[in-house]
């Protein structure tokens, strides 16, 4: 694998930091909450799911976009009117996750500093531009980046537009990441190499069948975040 100097993109949530599963513990409390007598846990979440994929269009992501997910979807599936106590209550849940601490993933900050030392290394992440950038602050993994880009959505004319914004060599500039929705096929189409870091709580709608590379690309698949170590 390279030993040159590359360029590293790098995702942030769930690549960087534990944040799937913060929602996922809201969810179960939603349904919990909602104690629906039809439908399975199961079927709540898809329909969850849908209402989500309907409203990232709209409102894009975020802890407004989820909570206002949520709500939506208490509605659809409730027989008793949303009150404002009950509306109130939904958003509450949401809100939790914000009070979280930042919980660095293991072996991360170590092998940041080890690609520091080789490579350049920019974060790509998406979502609300307020609350990603209040997330790389806090969580103390700012200095072993030369920048942050926050964007509304991960597909190739996005990955294309970092390339050309920072003027990288597609042959040696890599995207980094938990999803193969927004990580890694993307970067692929957009003509650049990709690592896929896999993550037990990658969110449902990131999920998708890995594409395969194309030619004079190359794809990686690592069990962590540290083991970028052995080929960077």
């Amino acid at each position: 694998m390279p030993s040159d100097r590359q360029n590293l993109l790098i995702d942030a949530d769930d690549t960087l930091w534990e944040n799937n599963i913060y929602f996922e513990r809201v969810i179960a409390s939603f349904i919990s909450f909602l104690n629906h007598h039809e439908f399975t846990p199961q079927q709540v979440r898809e329909v969850l799911y849908d209402v989500e994929r309907e409203n990232i269009v709209t409102h894009g992501y975020g802890l407004a976009s989820f909570a206002r997910a949520l709500v939506i979807t208490f509605e659809k599936l409730s027989v008793e009117p949303v009150t404002p106590a009950l509306h109130a209550t939904i958003e509450e849940l949401a809100r939790t996750i914000a009070e979280h601490p930042m919980e660095i993933i293991a072996g991360v900050e170590p092998t940041l500093e080890y690609l520091q030392a080789r490579h350049r290394m920019i974060v790509v992440t998406k979502g609300n531009s307020t609350e990603q950038s209040g997330k790389f602050a806090r969580s103390g993994l700012a200095r072993y980046f030369e920048d942050i880009e926050i964007v509304s959505e991960k597909d190739a004319p996005t990955y294309r537009g970092v390339i050309a914004k920072y003027a990288l060599d597609p042959k040696i500039t890599w995207m980094i990441g938990n999803s193969p929705r927004s990580d890694i096929n993307p970067s692929l189409a957009a003509g650049i190499n990709a690592v896929f870091v896999p993550h037990a709580n990658t969110w449902a709608l990131e999920h998708e069948s890995l594409d395969a590379a194309p030619v004079g690309q190359t794809l990686l698949s690592v069990d962590s975040f540290e083991a970028l170590r052995l080929h960077f």
